[in-house]
């Protein structure tokens, strides 16, 4: 097991098991196009009576990776090193070297790099030496690494390292059964959260205890209804509903919850955008819609000053021109494109 005291300030030339090293200073060539501007921490002065000797700590590093030098004082260069500068993937990658080689305790790795990661929590290089981490210790890594990826999403919701993680954890070792009320909590907390969202789809798509998109289809319709009538201007439930149905566009046409739903938006006269774009995926998808959706959509907006074309899908382009003016040019352009739905 490595000592904290690795992580300590004690230059390593003045550490008696670094005396017989003599360490390789970094070659960039004569004219080096773009050095590298290491921090002050990064660097050991030692001043003696007659000379400054400058030294690095990478420069011990370079002479025992090029030795192949597979030791505990190695790993312990290794721990200092990564402290000093976690996003040096060669370090990382002979770190995994060396945990082989002297059969060390994973657990005490999985410690040591989750103190990294709560200073340092968006670095990839973290990530993936902790994949390989969990993939020796299998399932009994589990708990602890759901537990810290959900410590890191109480801090940044928006975190994809920590996100990307989770999905690769729930597939290697498992934790599928407590997830699916974790997406609920999560949206619950804040239903915006389009992480949480994607989330929700991963699992409902690739859990092995839920049977799979079309079991979960219903449920999950009604669930994104509940969403869009509380708020209908998020996004995220309207795009979730619309993944729901991703291989099986006949069924979002037939489904009249879905069409419905447009309606009750557009009716209410109030944040109705992201209802009138989807009717507008809907037509276009071939769905055939009843007097009601016309008069829901043309009679709030006709007038002498915004005449309006007689068919359904045109008109919507039309009033999204005007009414999400950002994207004015996208609605011109859809309308152009209409022909081919």
């Amino acid at each position: 097991m490595e000592s904290s005291e690795d992580d300590g300030e004690e230059p390593l030339s003045r550490i008696a098991e670094w005396r017989d090293v003599t360490p390789l200073p970094q070659d960039d060539g004569p004219n080096p196009v773009v050095p590298i501007a290491y921090k002050e921490k990064f660097r050991e002065t030692i001043l003696q009576k007659k000379k400054k000797e400058f030294r690095k700590t990478m420069n011990y590093f370079r002479t025992i990776y090029k030795a192949d030098e597979r030791s505990p004082r190695s790993l312990r260069l290794t721990r200092r090193v990564i402290h000093l500068n976690p996003g040096n993937y060669t370090v990382w990658h002979f770190r995994r070297f060396l945990l082989e080689a002297l059969n060390s305790d994973l657990d005490d790795e999985l410690d040591f790099v989750q103190r990294i990661a709560n200073s340092n929590s968006k670095n990839y290089q973290l990530w993936h030496h902790r994949r390989w981490v969990v993939e020796r210790l299998g399932t009994n890594a589990r708990a602890k690494e759901l537990h810290l990826i959900k410590s890191i999403l109480s801090l940044d919701a928006k975190n994809y390292y920590a996100r990307s993680h989770r999905q690769w954890v729930l597939q290697a070792v498992g934790g599928w059964e407590d997830e699916l009320d974790y997406c609920r909590q999560l949206l619950e907390e804040y239903i915006f959260n389009n992480s949480a969202w994607n989330q929700r789809y991963f699992v409902e798509t690739r859990s092995p205890f839920l049977g799979g998109l079309t079991a979960m289809r219903a449920s999950e319709v009604r669930y994104s209804v509940e969403a869009i009538l509380s708020i209908p201007n998020n996004e995220c439930p309207w795009r979730y509903l619309l993944g729901l149905y991703k291989d099986d566009i006949e069924s979002l046409v037939n489904n009249r919850e879905v069409s419905s739903e447009c309606l009750k938006v557009i009716n209410t006269k109030n944040e109705y955008i992201l209802a009138l774009k989807m009717l507008l995926d809907l037509l276009c998808y071939g769905f055939q819609p009843c007097q009601e959706f016309g008069d829901a959509v043309v009679a709030p907006w006709t007038s002498d000053a915004h005449p309006l074309d007689p068919d359904l899908a045109t008109t919507i382009c039309d009033i999204l021109e005007h009414v999400d003016s950002l994207r004015a040019s996208y609605w011109i352009w859809r309308k152009n494109k209409l022909p081919v739905c």
